[in-house]
């Protein structure tokens, strides 16, 4: 692949239709090696956001750059960035072999690179078989083929899971996560939002064309909290509520009847306290924040249903 670590940049991104705003002053980054996941309701402003990183729609103000270059003044486009905006766009009578060999003429490849992504997207035994007749994970794995017939650094995916199948799923997971490795840039849109979360590293989140939240999944999710089972749930609530100093006490909610849920103090520290007060604990689990949580806090009751 490329030796290039091109970083995406976004800054003060703004595009209006008339009287409607879909993005409104966007601002975020996104850094080679890592997988980001681009995220936000139907009707948020990504694909707007992600056409106008492509040169296919033009911002009314702001900037959006690759590499510290927009997208119309790369040398060599397709050699820097693959999109994959359309998993359909194919001559339903063009074998998947004649779909590349187009694109790599277009782009100036050899046909020996039509070979290699064949082999690479696992489409070798279907290379000569006309794409009307191919499969939702057949037509994801052929768009990213053409995406990589530069062999970029930097690809842009809009709802490639779309379709998949668990078996289609995991392999995207395994592919994205490989390029990512490789140090390229990975920006992914998505809606599937707990099949994100097995893959993204980093996160944006758009709500009305407007930023939300940026930064490492993990972080931005929190620690994890702890659900606790007691029949003496409620004297459990009641010391672990006064366990820390005056400011920084846990907090506990009560999830349902015999059943609470620990911010603040791991499931160890948990359990000494129950035991100390002699109070009974049937079970401690971990609870990591999912996505979807987060997606939920940051953008329910915010947004308009789309």
């Amino acid at each position: 692949m490329s030796s290039d670590r091109l970083t995406i940049e976004v800054s003060h991104l703004t595009k209006r239709y008339g009287e409607v705003t879909a993005v409104r002053e966007l601002t975020f980054t996104v850094e080679p090696g890592v997988v980001t996941g681009f995220l936000g309701p139907n009707g948020a402003g990504k694909t707007t956001t992600m056409r106008m990183l492509t040169g296919l729609v033009s911002p009314t103000s702001g900037t959006a750059t690759i590499g510290g270059r927009p997208y119309r003044r790369l040398s060599q486009p397709s050699r820097t960035v693959g999109a994959v905006f359309d998993s359909g766009a194919f001559h339903p009578g063009h074998t998947a072999r004649d779909h590349l060999r187009v694109y790599a003429a277009l782009g100036g490849y050899p046909d020996s690179r039509v070979t290699d992504l064949l082999d690479l997207l696992g489409l070798t035994e279907a290379a000569d078989r006309r794409t009307q007749g191919f499969s939702t994970g057949m037509r994801q794995r052929l768009s990213l083929a053409t995406a990589l017939l530069g062999d970029p650094s930097v690809l842009l995916l809009d709802e490639p899971s779309n379709g998949l199948d668990p078996e289609g799923a995991l392999w995207l997971r395994g592919f994205l996560r490989r390029l990512a490795d490789d140090g390229r840039t990975v920006l992914v849109s998505s809606h599937v939002l707990s099949e994100i979360q097995q893959l993204v590293d980093d996160v944006v989140v758009i709500r009305r064309g407007e930023l939300v939240a940026a930064g490492p999944w993990s972080r931005l999710a929190g620690p994890p909290a702890v659900l606790v089972s007691s029949p003496d749930a409620d004297r459990l609530a009641a010391a672990l509520r006064v366990s820390g100093p005056a400011g920084d006490a846990p907090r506990v909610e009560a999830v349902e009847a015999g059943r609470l849920r620990v911010h603040g103090l791991d499931a160890p520290r948990v359990a000494d306290l129950a035991a100390a007060h002699r109070l009974r604990v049937h079970e401690l689990v971990t609870e990591s924040a999912s996505l979807e949580q987060l997606f939920l806090q940051l953008t329910t009751d915010r947004t308009a249903t789309a």
